[in-house]
């Protein structure tokens, strides 16, 4: 086996069997998680001559036995009741509220859909889907009492809502231990510079407090999230306040040190008696070269590792940030045994959604080739290339997809009837998991796939303007769910038995 001469790294690497990616000694089959929102970016003028991938026939039993089909959810977009049981407030209660502005349509999750009381018409909706798992985050700030630090200790009315979720549900749970929100006594305590501190010390006790009493083949997720409304103001994006040169390496450093962490105490004290597996997930685009050329072959894979590499997966499987990062910035570049200090992440590529002037969605025939979420573009081909990079860099780890998901506009005109028919998402999930389908068989170890989302919910800075559910979530009527077609799709996508189920049944 072999370490990394970095001291920090070292530290990591000693728990390399649990670690998301195989590391290249090790000699454990390992878990990995891999995050996808299902789109591309590419540099422009590109030139993509690849065969598209067709799939006559498409159903659960396309896939191998044990594979795992759920959905994914979070914590702040779902449960609401923000107030109740000795929930705190967390750091997206107070944005949101200090800045309405700064959403789109000013909302906020304080109701959310309401999951935290209806968790069992949930349930029922995934059981009717016949879903084989459901993951959801865990809110430390409804976790832990009042004000959400270990200070104020355990609240058990949090521990009671998570315990029914899941003792209620027949779906496997996947339990995210963070998706970004922090509560905001913890960012109060640390400020911004240091305040990812808190997962060294927090995941841990989420682990052991929450789990380490049952025994549960759930599979536990350490999740990648950036800074609530923190940038540059130089880019341009919305932001409050921060510096874009700085705090995503030092988010980045210090996750790696709470992984490892959380890491070793799953696999010493719990993992042998709950048969529990523990990654990591991350989020990336796929980036198509401008053309044949090597410098525009270059240019597309310095954007993954500009975006892919350096989160996680380069530290955790070579001990070091990619080299392409440190070649550019090799004066200011972190070392691995000190914080890293600043510089800007640029990986020096001119990025752009379209091909000769026209989106490069389109060149895989999508229904809807832009998404309504700005940021999202649909190429299925994306998730195929992107699974199978990871398996040819990162030493085939074990891979699932924790999100994979399309946006549409909340139209305020349309009809019930109308909002329903969502097409387009049936035409997205059936592409993705088509495409998918063929990186399995060239190899990729993809065991489970989970869509984004269940139902409709807040979207972050945009709110309730956009929906990703497989359910319509009535926002004027009392959030009364309704399966659009896509859900009717999945349901009959997932029904176990059936030999054949062809794409045009709907």
């Amino acid at each position: 086996m072999q370490y990394s001469r970095k001291r920090q790294l070292n530290y990591l690497d000693r728990y390399q069997n649990s670690q998301v990616m195989a590391m290249k000694y090790s000699r454990s089959l390992l878990f990995g998680v891999l995050l996808l929102i299902g789109f591309a970016l590419t540099n422009s003028k590109a030139a993509n001559t690849d065969p598209p991938v067709y799939c006559e026939f498409l159903n659960r039993n396309s896939f191998e036995p044990g594979f795992i089909f759920g959905t994914g959810s979070a914590s702040y977009q779902y449960e609401g009741a923000v107030k109740e049981d000795g929930r705190g407030p967390s750091i997206w209660d107070t944005y949101t509220h200090k800045h309405p502005e700064k959403i789109a349509d000013g909302s906020n999750g304080d109701v959310a859909i309401d999951q935290y009381h209806r968790y069992k018409e949930d349930v029922g909706i995934m059981k009717d889907m016949e879903l084989d798992a459901y993951r959801f985050s865990i809110s430390w700030s409804r976790y832990y009492q009042v004000n959400g630090t270990l200070s104020g200790g355990v609240n058990r009315k949090g521990i009671d809502y998570y315990d029914n979720l899941t003792m209620n549900s027949y779906a496997m749970p996947f339990v995210t231990l963070f998706h970004g929100d922090v509560p905001q006594a913890l960012e109060d305590e640390y400020a911004i510079i240091l305040k990812t501190m808190r997962n060294f010390v927090i995941r841990n006790l989420v682990i052991e407090s929450s789990t380490g009493s049952r025994k549960m083949s759930h599979i536990l997720l350490v999740t990648w999230v950036m800074l609530t409304g923190r940038c540059s103001s130089w880019q341009n994006l919305n932001c409050t306040g921060g510096d874009s040169a700085i705090e995503p390496y030092l988010v980045a450093h210090h996750l790696l040190l709470a992984h490892g962490a959380a890491v070793e105490l799953y696999k010493n004290r719990y993992q042998a008696t709950q048969k529990g597996l523990i990654g990591i997930t991350l989020v990336s685009d796929w980036f198509e070269p401008a053309s044949d050329s090597k410098q525009d072959k270059d240019a597309a894979l310095r954007s993954l590792d500009f975006m892919f590499g350096w989160q996680v997966l380069d530290p955790l499987t070579s001990g070091d940030y990619p080299h392409t990062m440190r070649s550019i910035y090799a004066s200011s570049a972190p070392n691995n045994n000190s914080l890293p200090a600043s510089y800007v992440t640029d990986s020096r590529a001119d990025l752009t959604s379209e091909c000769k002037g026209n989106l490069l969605s389109l060149m895989e025939h999508s229904l809807v080739p832009q998404a309504a979420s700005d940021w999202l573009h649909v190429y299925p081909k994306g998730i195929h290339d992107l699974v199978l990079y990871t398996k040819e860099k990162y030493n085939d780890p074990l891979i699932y997809i924790t999100e994979n998901g399309v946006s549409e506009l909340n139209n305020p005109e349309l009809s019930l009837e109308e909002a329903l028919h969502d097409t387009s998402r049936i035409d997205y999930y059936y592409r993705h998991l088509c495409y998918l389908q063929a990186a399995i068989k060239n190899g990729a170890k993809v065991k489970g796939y989970f869509a984004w989302t269940l139902l409709d919910d807040f979207e972050w800075t945009a709110g309730y303007t956009v929906r990703f559910g497989l359910n319509y979530v009535d926002y004027k009527d009392g959030l009364k769910r309704y399966p659009k077609l896509s859900a009717h799709w999945f349901k009959n996508f997932l029904k176990k038995n059936k030999f054949k189920e062809s794409y045009s049944s709907l």
